[in-house]
């Protein structure tokens, strides 16, 4: 999780309703998003990999490496969303170690989950 302080003051914010997809998988991704509110199932090949609430990320591999969506992102519940294009993402990285050190925690720790269900 990060620390939802930093986005609380971001303009753009985007709100979802329970059953609402965020995004797809294959989807072309420009955004990353932070939970501020609510709740975000992530699925894999429709197969339930993570629950992510207030200061959960999500979408970010799409920022770094350019290819499609790898899950889908579903509101389980209503929920209030921070989108995170590309050059507010370096800006953050730049500017703020302790998001760089969250957020690749936040992939470690993915990839660790995604290794046990293989």
């Amino acid at each position: 999780m990060v620390t939802i302080d930093l986005f609380r003051n971001e303009d753009d914010t985007r709100s979802f309703t329970t059953g609402q997809n965020i995004f797809s998988e294959g989807d072309a991704g420009d955004f990353m998003y932070v939970v501020i509110e609510g709740r975000v199932d992530l699925l894999v090949r429709g197969r339930l990999v993570e629950q992510l609430e207030s200061g959960g990320v999500l979408g970010e591999m799409a920022l770094l490496d350019k290819t499609p969506r790898s899950a889908t992102a579903v509101a389980k519940a209503d929920c209030k969303l921070v989108a995170i294009d590309e050059r507010r993402f370096k800006f953050l990285v730049q500017q703020t170690p302790h998001f760089s050190l969250q957020s690749m925690r936040i992939i470690a720790d993915r990839l660790r989950r995604m290794d046990t269900l293989l």
